[in-house]
């Protein structure tokens, strides 16, 4: 479906000579075809002749359907290298498809898929805790990582900052290696900047260079589509807040295996120093004017640093690809006990939005032609057959965290069982650690989101004049004007995503004793 067809044959003024051929690219070793059309000149027409025509040309047609359907089932193999998003139709051959099987004459039975519903949640559970995996197992899995950031920062201060000796020359560019600064023009004007006031920000002490690093204090972790670029946005405007110097660094989920985009292969993986390169800005501006003691105590120790990766709370798809699969189909090191691991004191921020709405505008906005709200009612039916026949082989929690399920699905489900992620988030951080807000609330009384917001990261006051610019800005990143004329989903598509995400709402809201996380009034926003 991938794949091009072309039409290989000599000039206009020689087609006549030669026979046709039909070719179709990156086709397999052991499949070819050739489709050779013996063209003769024209004779005098008559109508036993024309019948004779009619027919040759009507089989050479139907041949050549029949070849293009049948190329098009086929030639869905794996194309070249590893790719992290095979096709759905490679699914049956990894899980079995249960008694639902897939077929794409069946999405459309609302009564089929119904069924397929009931079957997945009667199979919700949830445990009662996960077990995280032990220090040392997290340090021989990340060795470089664990000796590049200290286990104990610099007193005082209340971001998590430390001095590193500088072992290359003061005099070189320390961000000529970084594969942040490779990725856009924007990112490396940025690292321009740094590279030409690096020298400003190098601290010595007995003959030795140091510079400041500096990780996140807090981490604005989810979920995609809920409003976290807003949040991001609002919270910039804040005089003792930084953030990387772009939203989504994607560090913790993707670069560090080497991923930049989902549908390529794996690339070179970015170390942890690329990382740290990205909190420099902030890093700078938290060092200031260094006094003229032995410890070189920051003048400005309450400036904190975010970052505002939406794939942190959920994207654990790597696991399968770069960790030993030891515990039955589930990751044994989630990206949670990484960073409890070197920030035990870290704070979390999750924005949630109901998740029938929240898979539509995740649709909506990553979708890139052809949609339309039967299209997303269709891709919703593969995904819940794909899931479903996953759960008749694995348990939940496994499913959840299954890539191959995860990157087969048409459209993200697995993003809005909110209540997965957060319960294993909850095994390694304690609850006061992981502020959990909803949209909906959000978008009707952004004033009040945003104190929660500052308390929870114990910022102090503000002027009216910077509290209204923050509180009373336009919201950002809204739907596009073009996938608002598409219109809602489906009633039967919302009835059926409505049935589906019930269980897991219900566990999230006793979980969060909160029974708005239900989303049983929600308004449309």
């Amino acid at each position: 479906m991938d794949y091009k067809y072309s039409l290989l044959g000599s000039a206009v003024d020689e087609y006549r000579k030669r026979p046709l051929l039909l070719q179709v690219d990156d086709t397999p070793m052991n499949l070819f075809a050739v489709l050779e059309v013996k063209r003769e000149l024209p004779r005098r027409w008559s109508t036993l002749s024309c019948f004779r025509k009619i027919r040759l040309y009507s089989f050479l047609f139907g041949l050549a359907i029949m070849f293009l359907i049948m190329a098009s089932y086929i030639l869905t193999g794996d194309k070249k290298g590893l790719l992290l998003t095979p096709s759905p139709y490679h699914f049956n051959s990894l899980v079995s498809p249960g008694p639902f099987a897939f077929n794409l004459s069946s999405v459309k039975d609302y009564a089929h898929i119904k069924l397929v519903v009931k079957s997945i949640t009667s199979k919700v559970e949830f445990r009662s805790s996960r077990q995280p995996p032990e220090l040392k197992a997290l340090v021989n899995s990340e060795p470089h990582m664990f000796s590049v950031i200290p286990h104990k920062f610099l007193p005082g201060v209340k971001n998590p900052c430390w001095y590193e000796e500088y072992t290359g020359n003061i005099t070189s560019d320390p961000y000529r290696t970084n594969l942040y600064a490779h990725y856009s023009r924007r990112f490396r004007t940025v690292f321009q900047h740094l590279r030409n006031t690096f020298r400003d920000h190098v601290f010595h002490h007995d003959g030795k260079p140091y510079r400041m690093r500096c990780l996140p204090y807090f981490y604005i972790i989810g979920q995609p589509k809920c409003g976290t670029t807003d949040l991001y946005d609002r919270l910039r405007l804040h005089p003792d807040v930084k953030f990387t110097t772009f939203k989504e660094p994607h560090w913790w989920t993707r670069k560090r295996f080497g991923i930049i985009r989902l549908s390529e292969g794996f690339h070179d993986r970015y170390p942890v120093e690329d990382y740290l390169d990205l909190f420099d800005q902030a890093a700078n501006q938290i060092q200031g004017n260094l006094t003229a003691n032995a410890i070189g105590s920051p003048s400005q120790p309450n400036i904190i640093i975010g970052e505002a990766s939406a794939s942190t709370m959920w994207d654990n798809n790597a696991w399968m690809y770069f960790y030993d699969n030891t515990t039955k189909g589930e990751p044994p090191f989630l990206i949670q006990d990484f960073v409890h691991a070197l920030q035990p004191d870290a704070r979390f921020i999750i924005m949630l939005r109901d998740p029938v709405e929240r898979l539509y505008s995740d649709y909506l906005y990553f979708g890139i032609a052809n949609k339309s709200a039967e299209d997303f009612h269709e891709k919703v039916s593969e995904s819940l057959q794909l899931f479903e026949g996953c759960l008749l082989e694995y348990t939940m929690r496994s499913c959840v965290y299954n890539t191959t399920v995860n990157n087969a699905m048409p459209v993200r489900l697995q993003v809005g069982l909110y209540i997965v992620y957060l319960m294993d988030w909850l095994t390694v951080f304690n609850r006061e650690q992981i502020l959990v807000l909803r949209l909906e609330d959000h978008a009707s009384n952004r004033k009040y989101t945003m104190h929660k917001v500052f308390d929870f990261l114990k910022l102090g006051l503000l002027t009216k004049e910077i509290e209204s610019e923050i509180t009373r800005s336009p919201a950002s990143n809204t739907r596009r004007p073009a996938d608002k004329n598409l219109g809602p989903m489906l009633p039967i598509t919302k009835e059926i995503l409505r049935a589906f995400y019930t269980p897991f709402n219900g566990k999230l809201a006793k979980v969060l004793r909160n029974d708005s996380f239900l989303w049983e009034n929600n308004s449309k926003l």
